[in-house]
């Protein structure tokens, strides 16, 4: 009488880990870049808030403000990404357990007391406006460095229409209409 053995052999099992090796290989890198792409979604609504917080300020004082404690704009805590209103030092703070924003402060820093780098703004690339406040309008911007290389996510929002001069993204030479956000510099393609 004959023992019918039941079982996987070695080498089923090893081509079983290899498919799983190579499905893994494909879909973790795809899942790293889409955590980072809904990371840029904070970026996007914090500046259509700081847009809508201008807009109110201009139809009251019929002028635009650059200070950030002004308008009203303060994202909530665990922020990824810097706001400016205009290029200057002086900051909304957040390295403790309370932000602190001086009556002169033109930008909120990253919130470095949850853990995220601090950003140095200098030197922005690829033709990125820098943020600019006039009497007639005003340019914001965020910077944040979402997936810990060294390059930052740029993305700025304007009171004005305007076509976009990103040299080093896709969408060079696009209508970017007012208070659309545009990713001026995408870090995660990168």
């Amino acid at each position: 009488m004959k023992k019918l053995m039941k079982g996987f052999t070695l080498i089923e099992l090893m081509i079983v880990v290899a498919i799983i090796g190579i499905l893994a290989a494909i879909a973790i890198p795809n899942f790293i870049k889409f955590q980072a792409r809904s990371k840029q979604s904070e970026a996007k609504a914090n500046l259509k808030a700081m847009f809508t917080a201008e807009k109110a300020f201009s139809q009251e004082k019929d002028r635009y403000s650059s200070y950030v404690g002004e308008i009203g704009f303060a994202p909530e805590r665990n922020n990824r990404y810097a706001y400016f209103t205009t290029q200057g030092t002086a900051f909304d703070t957040r390295t403790g357990t309370g932000s602190s924003t001086a009556t002169n402060a033109m930008a909120i820093e990253v919130d470095v007391f949850k853990g995220y780098s601090p950003l140095t703004v200098a030197g922005l690339t690829c033709g990125v406006a820098n943020p600019t406040v006039t009497s007639t309008g005003f340019v914001g911007e965020a910077v944040g460095n979402i997936d810990t290389d060294t390059t930052t996510d740029i993305w700025s929002i304007s009171s004005d229409g305007r076509t976009s001069d990103a040299t080093c993204d896709s969408h060079l030479g696009q209508n970017i209409a007012s208070g659309e956000p545009s990713n001026d510099q995408n870090d995660v393609n990168r």
